[in-house]
Formats: structure tokens, C-alpha cells, sequence
């Protein structure tokens, strides 16, 4: 049975990740949405602006993770953080000029590439290796959550007040989880547990660079190239669903897509919470396998009709597979770097990969539709995504422990690394 201090922390934990959802991934469409009816930009510049940003996440998500590692103030982190991210969205209305929107949006993203390490180190430790399993799901069905009532919301004050209201909107969200991450009790968390540690290892023993763990363990090696090769199949799918909805409809195309984020993120809640509860007694594998299938069964899919409400319907797999892919991915780095004190920068190191699959993924479709259209954009997205499939099939192996027996890889010792 939990004590008060345990059940606050998981209530709080909760709150952190549901408030955190929307905020971790930036302003995104939003920010196009608002710079082009407002303030009547032109595309290139909101396309300038927003890849400053998708660089500016993606090259300090590694440093972001190594940061985790080391601090043990990882909650005034997140703090600072949320602040940060506050700052460049309520200053937005008042300036107009390229340079500082680029400056404030380029401070946000950097921002937001700390939250999520730092959930996965609070995390775990907080429960400790045995209970992190659960738990990460447990912090996914919230965030996936989070991601449904924001998008609803969104939708809502933006219809009733303009595009200006989401700005505000992730502002409180990013405030709310200061308060969130504030009720977590700070001695409750293993600093050294938390950053991979085995909790017999001796505290303060120097580790090697987390580059170096990623170099020398090769199924962490090639792990993070399924995960690149999963985001570069899926990143585009959506806009491209998007495009042809488009085409057909223009007035059902936003509706249509908007239900198709909200129902998609819906459906991760559960298989988020599937993967909490299982994916120690059935391993991670399976899951993941199951997870992985489901990408180039949609590019498939999609091909077959351009009808508006099959395209939806396909689009809703995407819940399944985003959803056991979330809730696995830090599982899985968390058992190829136990032992090591460098899970976070690890973490830190598979995000920048799949970071730079999913910034590759829009470019690739582009040209493909440019050239063959829009089916063999799908197929080629499809394709992708089988390699990513068969890739983790062969080559990852099983790497929890699974009915009492021990895992099927070991984790790299701290000081077998170079």
C-alpha cells in the first residue's frame, strides 16, 4: 500500500506529464497559423522560423540528457524550463520582427528539450528500477491525455478568440506544471538511480562520456536506428493525410485533421497504460514489434481510397503504434544502460536521432510526391517502415527481464566502457 508521500508523488507525477504534454512539443502548427493570419508572414519565413526551432530542439537534446544526468536540482530544472517556455509564448503578441521571434522561439525549444529526461529521471528515480516500468506507462496515458484535452481546448479558444489564445494557453499549461513539479517530495528522488546507476554501485564513481555508451553498445546503437527509421516514415504521414483532405474538402480538411490528432491521441492513452501494465511479464519486444507493424500497415492502407473518413479511420492506427513506441522507448534505454550513470544522456543522445528522422521525413515525401505522387509517397513511407520493422526484429534483442528469468542482453558495466 502506498504511503502519503508516494501517493503525492505519483498524483503529482501525473499532473507534471499531463500539464507538460502540449508544452514539450512546442507551438508547432500554431505558431504558422498565427504568424500567417496575423501578422501576414510569408511561408518561407514561417517555414525559416519554425526549422531554427525543430534545430535548435534537436541538437540540444544530447547536452539536454548529459544535464540530467549531473544536476540533482532536476526539478528546479524543470522550473526553469517551464519558465522559459512561458516567456516565448506570452511575449509572442508584442514583437514582430524575424530576429526576435526566431530568438524566442529558438529559447523555447531549447527549453522544452529538457523535459523530457528529466520526467524519465524523476521517474525513475523516484520507483527505482522494479516499479519504472509501470510508472513510465503511467506517465504516458497522462501525457497522451494531456495532448487530447490541449488539442480540444485549442481548438475551442481559438474558434472563440483567435489564434492568439493557444499561446496563452500553453503558458498556463507550462505554469501548471511548475505547481505539478513542485508537490514532487525532492528527497525522495535517487540521484544516482535516476541517471542508470545499479543502486549497489558505489555513489560519486566517474562514468565514461554518454557517447561512448552509445558507440559501444550496439544494440543501443541499433536501436536508435529503428527509432530514426521509425520517425522518418512517420513524421510525414499526417501532413500528407492532411494535404490530400485538402484536396478533396477544403472546408473538412482542419476539422477533419484536428479529430484525427484528438482520436489518435485517445487511443495512446490506453496502449500506453497496456504498456505499463505488461510489458514486464510479456517483455518489451513483442510490444514493440507490435508497435512497429502498425507504420507501414498505414502507408499501405492509405493508398487504397481517397475517401475522407477512410483516411481518418487509417490514421487512428497511428495511436497504436506512437502509443507502445512512446511508453517503450525509455524502457528500453533504461535496460541497455543500467549500470552505466548515463541513461539520460543516452535518452537524450535516441532523441536527437528519431529527432532528425522526423525532421528528414517531410522533405523525403515532399520530393517523392513532387515526383510520383501521393500513393508512392505513402509506399515509400510504407517501405521505411517495414526496414525499421524487420531491422528490430532481427537485430535488437529482448531487454527485460521476463517471468523471473534474466534478460537476453546485458547492459554495458560502467567500466567495460571506453
Amino acid at each position: 500500500m502506498n504511503t502519503p508521500s508516494e501517493h503525492r508523488n505519483n498524483r503529482s507525477l501525473d499532473g507534471l506529464n499531463f500539464f507538460l504534454a502540449d508544452v514539450r512539443d512546442g507551438l508547432g502548427p500554431y505558431l504558422a497559423i498565427y504568424l500567417l493570419a496575423v501578422h501576414k508572414w510569408d511561408p518561407a519565413s514561417i517555414g525559416l522560423v519554425m526549422t531554427l526551432a525543430g534545430i535548435a530542439a534537436l541538437v540540444t537534446q544530447t547536452p539536454a540528457g548529459a544535464l540530467i544526468d549531473r544536476t540533482r536540482s532536476k526539478r528546479m530544472v524543470v522550473v526553469i524550463a517551464a519558465l522559459l517556455v512561458t516567456a516565448s509564448c506570452v511575449v509572442l503578441p508584442f514583437i514582430h520582427d524575424f530576429t526576435w521571434v526566431a530568438i524566442t522561439q529558438g529559447l523555447g525549444a531549447i527549453a522544452g528539450s529538457v523535459f523530457a529526461p528529466a520526467i524519465a529521471a524523476i521517474s525513475l528515480g523516484i520507483t527505482g528500477p522494479k516499479a519504472f516500468t509501470r510508472r513510465t506507462g503511467r506517465n504516458e496515458t497522462w501525457n497522451h491525455a494531456g495532448n487530447a484535452c490541449a488539442a480540444l481546448l485549442a481548438g475551442g479558444l481559438s474558434w472563440a478568440f483567435g489564434p492568439i489564445a493557444v499561446f496563452y494557453l500553453m503558458a498556463f499549461m507550462a505554469l501548471a506544471s511548475i505547481v505539478a513539479v513542485s508537490f514532487v517530495d525532492g528527497s525522495a528522488i535517487d540521484h544516482d538511480v535516476a541517471r542508470g546507476f545499479d543502486a549497489r554501485q558505489e555513489n560519486g564513481q566517474d562514468q565514461p562520456s554518454g557517447v561512448s555508451v552509445l558507440l559501444h553498445n550496439r544494440p543501443l546503437l541499433v536501436f536508435a536506428i529503428c527509432c530514426g527509421l521509425f520517425h522518418l516514415a512517420n513524421a510525414a504521414m499526417l501532413p500528407l493525410v492532411s494535404q490530400k483532405l485538402s484536396q478533396i474538402d477544403i472546408n473538412l480538411a482542419t476539422p477533419l485533421t484536428s479529430a484525427c490528432i484528438v482520436a489518435a491521441q485517445l487511443v495512446m492513452v490506453p496502449v500506453a497504460w497496456l504498456v505499463g501494465a505488461k510489458a514486464d511479464s510479456w517483455g518489451r519486444k513483442p510490444l514493440l514489434l507490435a508497435g512497429f507493424i502498425f507504420l507501414p500497415l498505414r502507408g499501405v492502407l492509405y493508398v487504397l481510397s481517397d475517401n475522407p473518413y477512410w483516411l481518418v479511420s487509417v490514421q487512428l492506427l497511428d495511436g497504436i503504434g506512437a502509443g507502445a513506441f512512446g511508453a517503450l522507448m525509455p524502457l528500453v534505454v533504461k535496460d541497455l544502460t543500467h549500470g552505466t550513470g548515463r541513461f539520460n544522456v543516452s535518452l537524450g543522445a535516441i532523441s536527437t536521432v528519431f529527432g532528425l528522422g522526423a525532421a528528414l521525413s517531410n522533405g523525403l515525401a515532399g520530393l517523392v510526391i513532387r515526383e510520383a505522387g501521393y500513393d508512392a509517397a505513402f509506399l515509400t513511407l510504407a517501405a521505411i517502415a517495414a526496414v525499421a520493422f524487420v531491422l528490430l526484429w532481427v537485430a535488437v534483442p529482448e531487454t527485460g527481464r521476463r517471468h523471473g528469468e534474466s534478460a537476453d542482453v546485458k547492459p554495458i558495466a560502467a567500466s567495460s566502457v571506453p
